[in-house]
């Protein structure tokens, strides 16, 4: 698969770090890197495609990028995610969000029921939903690191981070025409700043401003 014609931004170039008084050189604006910091629907469609192609675990690779991507996940509500909290019989799952976050139950749909049918089958017999091979839950190290090398496998000429997945739910929601309120409980923000930010990148607000 050739490199997308309308990449964001490419990787940034490396610059020497400026070690004055022998103090760690402070990481790059997230603007060096990429030009945003959120996934489209296609963009999320092939990165859970490119991850099920990587290693033994591709089914659960790509199963956690879209539970994060459908439900707005940060990666530590991913990786602390039990089977307890799932009902696969009334497809419910229930979030507890962190940062004084309001928890939710969210509807789960059909390709997500499979998904995690195939995840229990795969991984019987253990508390949490995504495990690692030593049979522990997955750590947010390792999840950054399965995302980041999906990212690669699909040749984004970016480099991407798991809450990308989380503005993506957002941005998604609020181009669907979503209630700003409802999209807020959604991701359990506590605030509606924090949502309102995906309402002013919906295009459609702008329909209609030229009719040629």
């Amino acid at each position: 698969m050739a490199p997308r014609s309308n990449a964001v931004l490419q990787f940034p170039i490396k610059v020497t770090p400026n070690i004055v008084n022998r103090k760690v050189p402070l990481r790059l604006k997230n603007t060096d890197y990429r030009s945003r910091e959120y996934l489209t629907e296609d963009e999320v469609d092939e990165l859970i495609r490119a991850a099920g192609k990587v290693g033994r675990h591709g089914h659960r690779d790509s199963s956690l990028i879209m539970l994060s991507y459908r439900h707005g996940l940060r990666v530590t509500e991913l990786v602390s995610m039990r089977w307890e909290q799932v009902d696969l019989k009334q497809g419910l799952m229930h979030i507890n969000r962190l940062k004084q976050g309001t928890p939710s139950v969210h509807p789960l749909r059909g390709p997500e029921l499979r998904a995690l049918r195939r995840l229990q089958r795969d991984y019987p017999n253990l508390p949490y939903v995504f495990i690692s091979e030593r049979k522990a839950p997955l750590t947010d190290d390792a999840v950054r690191k399965i995302i980041s090398r999906a990212g690669r496998e699909a040749r984004f000429p970016f480099s991407i981070h798991p809450h990308m997945l989380r503005h993506a739910c957002g941005y998604k929601l609020a181009q669907a025409g979503q209630d700003t309120r409802a999209i807020q409980h959604y991701l359990g923000h506590k605030n509606i700043q924090h949502t309102v930010r995906y309402t002013h990148l919906s295009a459609d607000r702008f329909k209609g401003f030229w009719n040629d």
